[in-house]
This record gives C-alpha cells, structure tokens and sequence, in this order.
C-alpha cells in the first residue's frame, strides 16, 4: 500500500534530490541530520548517494556514508553508486565508495564490468581488478 505524498512533501523531496546533484553537502547533510532517510529513494530507485556519485560529488557521497548510506543499495536497472563513479572517473568518490566497503563486483553492470566495457584501466586498478 503506497499513499500520495502531498505536493509540499514531492516539492520537499524533489530538493533533496537536486541538492544531491548539485552536491549541497553541508545542507543535504543537516538535512539528513535532522531525519531525512540517508536512503531515500526517487521513483527510478536512485539514492542520494547513486545521484552525488554519479554527478562527482565525493564530498556529498563521503556526508552520506558517514551518516550511513548504503553503498550496496541499487536503482532499479541494478546500478550502484560506485559503478556510477567508475563511469564518471571520479577517483577521490570511487575511493570513499571502496573505503566504506562497495564490491566492485556488485550490481549489473558492477563497477567492474562498467571500468572493463568503458576501457578505463585506471579505473580497473583502482578497483583491484586489473
């Protein structure tokens, strides 16, 4: 059973999302402080955390895990936040994802596949699987 969020409450969430995005940290953050649910999930099942991984915010994605974002969670085509960061070459958010524990092996396509598809063998070693 799903209820409808009012449009205050979408407008609410749709801001959280962007400030995912657009790597407002310091403000996403407080927000999760203040009861945001670090995973919080948008209608294709991206997190906040896929969203700053793939628009290259390691900031925002380190915010996120230290406040226990669950790197391991997928959107619904299956994709992870750290294949989202291999695809963007964002060494400094790949190494944060593989700090807090992210397989490289995890969704489809993982991360690895994604490096191994895209010939990014910089991203392969980063990785550990070159």
């Amino acid at each position: 059973m799903t209820d409808e969020l009012d449009d205050e409450t979408l407008a609410f969430a749709h801001r959280m999302f962007d400030l995912a995005r657009g790597g407002v940290t310091e403000e996403l953050a407080g927000q999760v402080d203040a009861g945001l649910p670090v995973n919080l999930t948008n209608g294709k099942g991206d997190t906040l955390l896929i969203l700053a991984a793939y628009h290259a915010h390691p900031e925002t994605v380190a915010a996120l895990l230290a406040r226990g974002a669950d790197h391991g969670r997928t959107n619904d085509r299956g994709q992870t936040a750290l294949a989202a960061a291999v695809f963007r070459k964002n060494v400094p958010t790949v190494r944060a994802l593989l700090d807090a524990g992210a397989d490289p092996d995890h969704g489809t396509p993982s991360a690895a596949e994604v490096a191994r598809f895209f010939d990014l063998p910089e991203m392969l070693a980063l990785l550990g699987r070159d």
